[in-house]
C-alpha cells in the first residue's frame, strides 16, 4: 500500500471536512438567528445528502473537471448535514436561563452567540463534525472515479484487474483510518462532554 495514496485520501478529507465545518457553522448560525431562513438552510442540506455520490460528483465535474477539486467540494456538500444540524440542535437546546443570564449582563445578540452559546454548544457541534470525518472517510473512494485519487484509485485498479489481495488491504487500511479517527474524536468529544 502506497504511503502517498493513503495521504492524498487524508488531505481529500481534511479539506472538504475544514471547508464543511466553516461553512456548516455559518449556515448553522444563520438557521439560528434566522427563522425565515431557518427552513430553507434545513431543507437544503438534507436535500444535499439524499443525492447519490457518483451523481453529486459527476455534477461537479462538469464544472470543475476530473480532479481533486471536485472531489473535495462533493464530500463538503456531503458533510454539511451532520455539521449544520448539529450545531443548529446544540444552539437550540442551550437552557433560557442561561441566554436571559447573559441578555441581562447587556451582552449583543453577537456576543452572547460568540462567548456564550457557540462554546456551549461545541460538544455537539464536534460530534457533527466527528460524524463529517468518519463518513467521508469512506465515500472518498468514489472520488477516484472522477480523478481525485486516494485510496479510491487503488480499490477501482484492484476491482478491475481482480486482484484480490490489494484489494483487501486498500479496504483494510480504509477501515483503520475510520476507526482511528472515530475513537480518537470519541474520545475528545467525552472530554468536552465531562468539562461541560
Amino acid at each position: 500500500m502506497k504511503l502517498e495514496k493513503v495521504l492524498e485520501h487524508l488531505y481529500l478529507v481534511g479539506m472538504a471536512c475544514l471547508f464543511a465545518t466553516i461553512v456548516g457553522l455559518m449556515l448553522a448560525v444563520i438557521a439560528y438567528i434566522s427563522k425565515p431562513s431557518r427552513k430553507v438552510i434545513l431543507w437544503v442540506v438534507d436535500v444535499l445528502q439524499t443525492i447519490p455520490a457518483l451523481a453529486l460528483l459527476g455534477i461537479i465535474m462538469i464544472v470543475f473537471g476530473p480532479n481533486g477539486t471536485t472531489v473535495i467540494i462533493g464530500l463538503m456538500l456531503y458533510s454539511l448535514l451532520p455539521i449544520v444540524r448539529n450545531t443548529y440542535v446544540g444552539l437550540q437546546n442551550i437552557e433560557p436561563g442561561i441566554k436571559e443570564a447573559a441578555l441581562g449582563m447587556g451582552m449583543t445578540k453577537i456576543q452572547r452567540l460568540i462567548e456564550v452559546e457557540l462554546p456551549l454548544a461545541f460538544p455537539m457541534v464536534f460530534t457533527g463534525i466527528r460524524i463529517a470525518v468518519v463518513t467521508s472517510i469512506g465515500t472518498a473512494v468514489f472520488g477516484a472515479i472522477v480523478g481525485g485519487g486516494g485510496l479510491g484509485s487503488i480499490i477501482n485498479r484492484a476491482i478491475l484487474i481482480q486482484d484480490m489481495e490489494t484489494l483487501i488491504e486498500a479496504t483494510l487500511v480504509l477501515m483503520a483510518m475510520a476507526i482511528i479517527f472515530d475513537f480518537g474524536m470519541g474520545y475528545v468529544e467525552k472530554k468536552l462532554k465531562t468539562r461541560n
